[in-house]
């Protein structure tokens, strides 16, 4: 008899026996088990093991199997009342309470149901993703010498001088420190530098995971609104002297959501000011390696020259690769580059190295500049098809500025249309899209929509999910707006 049913014919036996032997009662040891079923001590092994799993049987060593205490059929139902007590407790006293909406970061990581095309997500669709070259990667990282050693706090020197060469100008590698992405790059950042309570000034529109992290960190996210050329100056400068910020948080480069590039003479403003504010700037500059073809050069990170120590750079390779290979860097001058060491030692010890030595071999291989040249042309041709599906199909839908870079278009929606209703219906007629009001630290100008391109299949899908969103527009404007 095959091994496998033999354990599974035993272990039934042995369940419909168990009634017979007491509560703590013994079991006949294996050898008496193996004679009357003819089976091989093996096998009573197995099926021992399978019984004690679910939990009706225990082994003591040297001693024997033994019928377990029964279990309770169904668990105590506890009161987590008190909670609301305990974590409310402070907020009394908190300049700005630690509750956290994730909303808006929730919205771009669920998995829609089966049937709804998902406009709403922040990562490549698998088929965009460089899987064969990471899977590839991952290979050679694992036959690298000491790869599941503790690696340096710092990260992988290779690594770090990497990140450094990819910023330019006069960052190092003494200058990076390696992250668990983006997302821990920034938490570990706005915790360096700003205490509980104090402001700190964000781009109006940003980021909802930028806001999270700042409420998380009991900070007061002060907005600053931005035009097609990014930050106002203007603005800042106001924000930064009512306010006494001392934190900038700003995405220079096909800002997140409105595609915007912060203009180069505008970026040096941004630094001067503050500067003279004795502030920093954090930099995030996450979608450098989403550049469309028709993007032409890139301007340098603010980081690259900024030999006074401003700016505090945050990049990451999960936007251009996958979710899963949440592999960043930190780079800063001066003393705040302890402090973020510091923190970031306390938090998370260090990024393991098998993900280092990964991240390490695909960007060191000639797959990872196909790769970028591959997903820049595709993004292109999927910007190019949503923005003109939009524009033709949905003209009530204002779109202001198609970016050069980036995966994603920032919508206004009419004067009087609730962004909620407009959500709803379109996940009914089968499109998930992200809603704006998350992506406002204050009142939102008006309501908004945020169509990713990134993480559908291709164009096909494009077209249908437009087609889907007119079918949903027509329900919400047949109804009166009071209902």
């Amino acid at each position: 008899m095959h091994e496998r049913s033999s354990v599974v014919e035993l272990a039934t036996s042995l369940r419909n026996e168990l009634n017979r032997y007491s509560v703590g009662g013994k079991l006949p040891s294996s050898r008496a088990l193996v004679e009357r079923y003819r089976v091989s001590p093996v096998t009573v092994s197995r099926a021992l093991a399978q019984l004690v799993a679910e939990g009706l049987v225990v082994t003591r060593p040297g001693a024997g199997a033994y019928r377990a205490e029964p279990r309770e059929a169904t668990p105590r139902t506890g009161d987590t009342s008190w909670q609301e007590v305990a974590l409310s407790a402070d907020g009394a006293t908190e300049a700005a309470p630690r509750a956290v909406d994730a909303t808006g970061v929730l919205a771009t990581l669920a998995v829609p149901p089966t049937g709804v095309i998902d406009l709403s997500g922040g990562y490549l669709d698998p088929g965009l993703q460089p899987e064969r070259a990471m899977a590839a990667a991952l290979g050679r990282a694992g036959r690298r010498p000491g790869v599941w050693s503790r690696p340096p706090v710092e990260g992988l020197t290779d690594l770090r001088s990497w990140f450094a060469r990819e910023i330019g100008g006069g960052v190092t590698t003494a200058d990076v420190l390696v992250t668990a992405g983006g997302q821990a790059a920034l938490t570990t950042t706005l915790r360096a530098l700003a205490a509980p309570g104090a402001p700190v000034l964000v781009e109006s529109p940003t980021y909802p995971g930028l806001l999270a992290i700042a409420r998380a960190s009991g900070l007061r996210p002060v907005p600053v609104p931005v035009d097609g050329d990014g930050l106002r100056p203007e603005l800042l400068a106001r924000a930064f002297a009512a306010t006494g910020a001392r934190v900038l948080v700003c995405q220079p480069l096909f800002q997140n959501p409105t595609g915007a590039l912060l203009a180069p003479d505008r970026g040096r403003e941004v630094v001067r000011i503050a500067h003279a504010c004795g502030a920093f700037v954090v930099e995030d500059d996450f979608a450098r390696r989403l550049a469309h073809e028709d993007a032409g050069p890139l301007s340098a990170p603010l980081a690259a020259d900024d030999p006074d120590g401003v700016v505090v750079h945050v990049s990451s390779l999960t936007k251009a690769t996958s979710p899963s290979l949440r592999v960043g860097a930190l780079a800063a001058r001066g003393p705040v580059l302890e402090r973020l060491r510091a923190i970031q030692v306390v938090d998370s010890f260090f990024v393991p190295r098998p993900l280092q030595e990964t991240a390490l071999e695909l960007v060191g291989s000639p797959a990872w500049s196909r790769h970028l040249r591959a997903v820049s042309a595709e993004l292109t041709a999927r910007c190019e098809a949503l923005a003109a599906a939009v524009l033709h199909h949905l003209p009530e839908l204002a779109l202001p500025h198609v970016p050069s870079g980036g995966y994603h278009l920032w919508l206004r929606l009419p004067d009087g249309l609730p962004e909620s209703a407009m959500l709803s219906a379109a996940l009914r007629a089968g499109v998930a899209v992200a809603p704006g009001r998350p992506y406002f630290s204050a009142e939102p100008t008006a309501g908004h929509l945020r169509l990713s391109f990134a993480g559908v299949t291709g164009r096909a899908e494009i077209s249908e999910a437009v087609r889907r969103l007119r079918t949903a527009l027509d329900g919400v404007l047949a109804r009166p707006l009071d209902q």
